[in-house]
């Protein structure tokens, strides 16, 4: 009986030991797996984590229409390529002379697929104002695919009346610009990404290292599951990446498709206080170091949520001219979590776009304060 009973409890035993073992080799495999994956992604973009290389990166430019202005832009682009300006071709209905007569590649209709198509940055207009409503359209056009739109000037030229438009000088000629945007200078950018690679890689190395193994076991615990969330979603230039969360539901099939609601019964109880006080973002501070994302931005949201709202909410798409956030100006101003009515939707957006055209250091900083002492705070939208 002796025998049979040590048996029992050494089989026992071995069985827990065994199941420890197999739970802790699940949490090591799911964290090799991130750390894979980003070294993977490092290996082909180092320059982009070390070197700043976003700061040099080519901007493919098309312009529509014709005329002297147009030609010194064309003239500008090719004698400043180091500036990191591309010249992809002109549009126009009819044939041009001159420089630009062999750079034409089509009318004035093709120009938006071959936009699309090329994935181009910027569209410069020197359209007459006599064609007031293709201008605009084309204006439009560009906001809805995050392509920055530019107005050569001229005498009867129509430049679109927008809050916040200014003029930018390319050689002699001005050109108008929708918005300002303080992160298109590369002092600013530079800035923005040492910011960014020395708050992330401090953060990983002095909280996640330790606070990781704790929530990992929580989230076992917590339900059956990873511990990871990987989602796609949309960053800088419309260009896909996958986002890193902590897993905060329990495994069902609407996590891409429904957002979380106030007391949702998929959210664990530990997923609630990760979402609570923003733990569960923890993981995308890998997605930082990657270039993916920065530490302040316009919050990333599910494709399906770009789809549903791109073509009904004025300059939604605007948001992706610079990198998603962890944090961002509108989360910390009471528009985080779920976007219940297209009015928060447009609300958002008009706080994202105003921090697109407010950028500073400061105001990083003070948004990262602010988020942190949110963290300690009630905030009703924080499910």
């Amino acid at each position: 009986m002796e025998n049979i009973s040590t048996t029992r409890k050494r089989n026992g035993l071995q069985g827990l030991l065994g199941d420890r073992k197999a739970s802790g080799n699940d949490l090591n495999g799911e964290l090799a797996a991130l750390l894979r994956n980003s070294r993977q992604q490092m290996q082909s973009g180092l320059n982009r984590v070390l070197t700043l290389e976003p700061l040099t990166t080519v901007k493919d430019l098309v312009i529509v229409g014709e005329g002297p202005a147009a030609e010194e832009i064309f003239q500008y682009c090719e004698d400043q390529t180091v500036r990191g300006y591309r010249f992809r071709g002109v549009f126009s209905e009819r044939p041009i002379d001159g420089p630009l007569g062999e750079r034409r590649i089509g009318d004035i209709a093709s120009v938006k697929a071959f936009s699309l198509q090329n994935r181009i940055d910027i569209v410069y207009c020197a359209l007459p104002g006599t064609r007031k409503a293709e201008i605009t359209e084309l204006m439009e056009f560009c906001e809805r695919n995050t392509i920055r739109f530019r107005v050569i000037p001229s005498s009867d030229s129509f430049i679109p009346v927008v809050p916040g438009s200014q003029l930018e000088f390319h050689g002699a000629v001005p050109v108008s610009k929708l918005r300002k945007e303080p992160l298109d200078a590369r002092v600013s950018r530079a800035v923005k990404r040492a910011f960014d690679i020395v708050f992330s890689f401090l953060v990983i190395t002095m909280v996640f290292t330790w606070l990781f193994p704790i929530l990992a076991v929580l989230i076992k615990l917590s339900s059956k599951g990873p511990v990871f969330f990987k989602q796609t979603r949309l960053g800088e230039g419309n260009k896909t990446f996958v986002c890193f969360k902590f897993r905060s539901m329990r495994m069902n099939k609407e996590a891409d498709s429904k957002q979380a609601t106030k007391n949702d019964p998929r959210v664990t109880k530990v997923g609630a206080f990760l979402r609570k006080s923003n733990l569960d973002e923890m993981p995308q501070f890998f997605n930082v170091l990657l270039g993916q994302m920065s530490v302040v931005g316009p919050r990333p949201h599910p494709l399906r949520l770009n789809d549903q709202f791109r073509d009904i909410i004025d300059k939604y798409m605007v948001r992706h001219f610079v990198r998603p956030g962890i944090t961002g100006w509108a989360q910390v101003n009471g528009f985080r979590g779920e976007t219940r009515t297209p009015e928060m939707m447009e609300r958002r957006i008009e706080l994202d776009i105003w921090y697109l055209e407010n950028w500073s250091f400061w105001l990083d900083l003070k948004i990262v304060v602010k988020t942190v002492t949110n963290m300690f705070g009630k905030d009703p939208m924080a499910y």
